[in-house]
């Protein structure tokens, strides 16, 4: 079901879709952001917005000028952040940024409900699209599936994350990990697991807690394997700097405030800038 989001005159629609996430959302400019690849489409209409896409550690970021950016996994996972001085000024599935949580289920309507699905089907984009009738527990239907989400799971509230615990409760993380894994019962079975323990990885390391979780049995990455075999130049890294030199932005300067993320960084043995319009390897 499409995400709106109201954002004073400005309009953010965000379709997700098993494949496709997609936003009209600057105007002129459609962002479509599906399996793992990001295209852009100028519509030849409405008022153009400065906006910037790129890489920051495992996520596409989009910047725009007017204060909202976009985060994408890449996969599963879609964040929306606005800056300080939209708070109140929008609507939609994502609430309304006021900061009290009680008064999100507004219906498109205006009037604050209680049940999610009244809530949710009141945003719908196209009257055409159904609505959603029943709440479904994903582990009720797939009870197999449910020790193993489980199982899984605890490595939110066991050890590996106890030096968050006392900043950022891991109970919710966890019982949306269990759902969100047994919700994923045909193809990607681990992509939902991983998506919900990296989305409890980042509110640590959003407290300042960096946590290294990943290991070759539980959600990998790879990015070592892609170093030349004698030149070793990429490296995960489980908090990364979200901003910083690169070609496509030598300045160093980022339109919004982005969290720190996970993701691969270059060694300290080179960086990347802007030289005579070329971009090059500096060795230091």
């Amino acid at each position: 079901m499409p995400t709106i989001v109201n954002l004073s005159k400005y309009i953010f629609s965000i379709a997700i879709e098993p494949t496709e996430i997609s936003f009209p959302s600057l105007q002129r400019n459609e962002i479509k952001l599906s399996r793992g690849r990001v295209e852009e489409d100028d519509l030849g209409h409405g008022p153009e917005i400065v906006y910037k896409i790129r890489n920051v550690g495992l996520y596409v970021v989009v910047e725009s000028e007017i204060g909202m950016a976009v985060m994408w996994d890449r996969k599963t996972a879609v964040r929306i952040l606005l800056e300080p001085t939209h708070s109140g000024e929008v609507c939609g599935l994502c609430g309304n940024f006021d900061g009290d949580g009680q008064n999100d289920y507004t219906t498109q309507g205006q009037l604050v409900v209680s049940n999610p699905l009244e809530f949710a089907n009141s945003w719908k984009v196209s009257s055409s699209c159904p609505d959603a009738e029943v709440n479904i527990d994903p582990c009720a239907v797939t009870p197999g599936r449910h020790q193993w989400a489980k199982l899984m799971c605890s490595i939110i509230i066991g050890k590996t994350f106890k030096e968050c615990h006392k900043k950022v409760s891991p109970f919710p993380f966890y019982e949306n990990c269990i759902k969100d894994s047994c919700a994923c019962d045909t193809g990607g079975d681990c992509e939902c697991f991983c998506t919900a323990v990296a989305a409890y990885a980042q509110a640590c390391n959003e407290h300042d807690v960096c946590i290294a979780w990943r290991t070759p049995e539980i959600c990998p990455v790879y990015c070592d394997y892609y170093n030349d075999p004698i030149i070793c130049t990429w490296h995960y890294n489980p908090c990364h700097s979200p901003c910083y030199k690169t070609c496509l932005n030598p300045e160093g300067v980022c339109l919004n405030p982005i969290p720190t993320l996970e993701g691969r960084r270059l060694s300290r043995v080179s960086l990347y800038y802007l030289e005579s319009d070329k971009c090059a390897i500096q060795k230091y």
